[in-house]
């Protein structure tokens, strides 16, 4: 619990769950949380970490630091040196250092698929200005729920969740108001720059969700490359309405469904790397 993975920063914590059998060939799960760059701490997703590390898997859960004390790309940074603090003590961890997931939701979920894209694409890589922490042969998949991957899909004219997205979130975590002209920014679009090297990949989005098509779009960016993905979405009609992180309401029968096969997923991963 706790643990820092960079001592020069007050921020950069990490906690670890592991089930009371651990089979030390399965994958490493490391999850960064939401929170649309501006809120949100690793405690806030716990609990349902911990029902994930339950299905047999180590599960690390890291923090960092949000805008607009922090702006792009300081997060990925930070996720950055938590993968190479994880690898680098994965055996006095007790964690699988060889074959890691890098999985995220809503915001982290942007976070995962960036630093899996600077591990697996050398050029983008140097235009985010990050040294990927591990080898592309240690990237095994990236787990991504309702995440945010396209700047060019939001809307600042948009009302409700999307218009607040743009006008809040954006505008902090670009460090400008006018963020279209912050150089370097459109790195943040990550499906712009993706090469089949790309990890396998699972994706889900609710029918509701503000954010859901960009989970949309960037799963068919990663087909376009050949990446292997699988996917979980809904037909617009589906009721109940499924809003944003209704993967994390395990009382509903869609949230159940999302984590029975986040597993399964996780568990075909398992096989292949073995």
């Amino acid at each position: 619990r706790a643990l820092r993975y960079d001592t020069a920063d007050a921020d950069a914590l990490l906690d670890i769950y592991r089930p009371a059998q651990l089979d030390p060939a399965r994958p490493t799960i490391v999850w960064i949380h939401g929170g649309g760059f501006v809120s949100g701490r690793r405690g806030d997703i716990e609990n349902y970490l911990k029902i994930l590390a339950g299905k047999g898997f180590a599960v690390v859960n890291v923090d960092y630091t949000i805008a607009p004390t922090a702006t792009y790309p300081t997060p990925t940074r930070q996720f950055a040196k938590a993968i190479a603090y994880l690898d680098r003590n994965a055996g006095k961890l007790g964690i699988n250092g060889d074959a890691f997931v890098f999985a995220g939701d809503s915001a982290g979920s942007h976070v995962a698929a960036q630093l899996a894209n600077i591990v697996t694409a050398p050029d983008y890589a140097r235009k985010v200005g990050i040294t990927a922490p591990i080898t592309p042969a240690e990237m095994k998949g990236a787990l991504l729920h309702c995440g945010v991957f396209d700047a060019a899909m939001l809307d600042p004219d948009a009302g409700g969740f999307g218009g607040w997205f743009i006008r809040t979130v954006i505008w902090s975590y670009s460090g400008k108001r006018e963020w279209r002209d912050v150089p370097g920014f459109e790195t943040f679009s990550v499906g712009n720059y993706l090469t089949p090297a790309f990890p396998a990949t699972f994706i889900s989005a609710g029918n509701a969700d503000p954010l859901g098509p960009q989970s949309v779009k960037f799963d068919r960016q990663l087909r376009a490359q050949g990446v292997t993905v699988t996917s979980l979405f809904y037909p617009p009609d589906h009721d109940p309405p499924l809003g944003h992180e209704y993967q994390f309401n395990l009382d509903g029968e869609a949230g159940q469904k999302a984590l029975a096969e986040t597993v399964k997923w996780l568990e075909t991963l398992d096989r292949k790397t073995m």
